[in-house]
């Protein structure tokens, strides 16, 4: 047995270590990433124009979970911080391009980075608090920020800006320019545009300095602070750019779905983003468009069967999906390359 197939059966049975492996490229695997992506880009230009308006817009919430999912993968996959408070982050990203675009009447564009500087702000100043828990204490302290927010969103002294229980309305953008698209199809390509250039960035940030020292605390906190590099700080950013990403979903969101409500916004939220991460793969960047895939539909799937039982089916659904890819898409995708490296040999 080759080396390469000795590690990815490994990697097929451990998340990080199969995300690790399915980036790695294995001789003609460059080809067939970049024929696999010139068929993607087509598909998602022709996509709105030969699909109906209500497909298009979930797709739409398919990309916005997908930059939700990777804010949260940021932190938890790459830096080894667990979270169950991304739905905080959500709702305020979207209560900040709603209140923005109702109160200031903000164009829905800049929108956008204020949240994100918002979120950024919010996380950062959290996670240093956070710095002393580990684990499942601050999976704790998450969780309690996202049961906290929907009812902070409640209180009377904020509506006015929030709207209470009630929530904002907003409205639907249309394309500029005169460009000739509805409404649907130019958010699908706007929010496309954002989603590209998160990902990018993301993606450039891991192979950075920064990012090799986000992934050293997360796979030995003591090496990498015998290394220089100062924990603590890099713990505190990861969580400030994390809440930032999801702050800009949470943006994007308000923006597509035209409202805000706090109900909209609970742990709820916050357990489907950490269920997505895991079914498309910890520590892999494309693993978040498989979660928000998972988290859009299956529940749609799940009510089809039944609508009294939706919450069974779901729970089904998730199991057969846990044991056919213990390590998620990224670590079934590792078994495949295992197999035809075995073949091979």
């Amino acid at each position: 047995m080759s080396v390469q197939t000795e590690n990815l059966e490994t990697a097929a049975e451990h998340p990080a270590l199969a995300a690790d492996m399915v980036t790695k490229p294995f001789g003609r695997d460059r080809t067939i990433g970049i024929a696999i992506g010139v068929i993607l880009f087509v598909a998602a230009i022709a996509l709105p124009f030969v699909t109906k308006s209500f497909f298009v817009f979930q797709v739409t919430m398919v990309l916005i979970y997908a930059i939700a999912i990777l804010g949260l993968n940021l932190l938890t996959g790459f830096n080894g911080q667990f979270s169950l408070g991304h739905a905080a982050f959500y709702a305020i990203g979207a209560y900040t391009a709603a209140i923005l675009m109702d109160k200031a009447e903000i164009s829905y564009v800049w929108t956008l980075p204020v949240a994100g500087i918002v979120c950024f702000a919010f996380g950062f100043v959290f996670g240093l608090p956070a710095l002393r828990l580990e684990g499942i204490y601050l999976a704790l302290a998450t969780f309690a920020l996202s049961v906290a927010t929907p009812q902070i969103l409640k209180l009377s002294p904020l509506e006015h800006w929030t709207g209470g229980v009630q929530g904002i309305v907003i409205m639907k953008p249309d394309a500029p320019f005169g460009l000739p698209l509805n409404q649907d199809q130019w958010l699908y390509f706007f929010t496309l545009i954002v989603t590209v250039l998160l990902f990018w960035l993301a993606h450039n940030l891991l192979k950075s300095r920064t990012g090799r020292a986000m992934m050293a605390i997360r796979d030995n906190p003591i090496a990498s602070r015998s290394m220089g590099i100062n924990n603590s700080i890099y713990k505190a950013l990861t969580f400030g750019l994390s809440a930032s990403y999801t702050g800009i979903a949470g943006a994007l969101g308000a923006i597509v779905v035209q409202f805000v409500a706090p109900d909209s916004f609970t742990v709820i939220l916050s357990i489907a983003l950490l269920v997505g991460l895991v079914v498309g793969g910890v520590g892999w960047i494309p693993g978040a468009f498989f979660g928000g895939l998972f988290v859009l539909f299956v529940p749609n799937i799940a009510e089809q069967f039944s609508k009294g039982l939706s919450g069974a089916f779901y729970g089904i659904i998730l199991m057969g999906l846990m044991f056919l890819m213990p390590a998620g898409v990224a670590g079934f995708i590792a078994m495949l390359r295992r197999k035809v490296l075995r073949h091979e040999g």
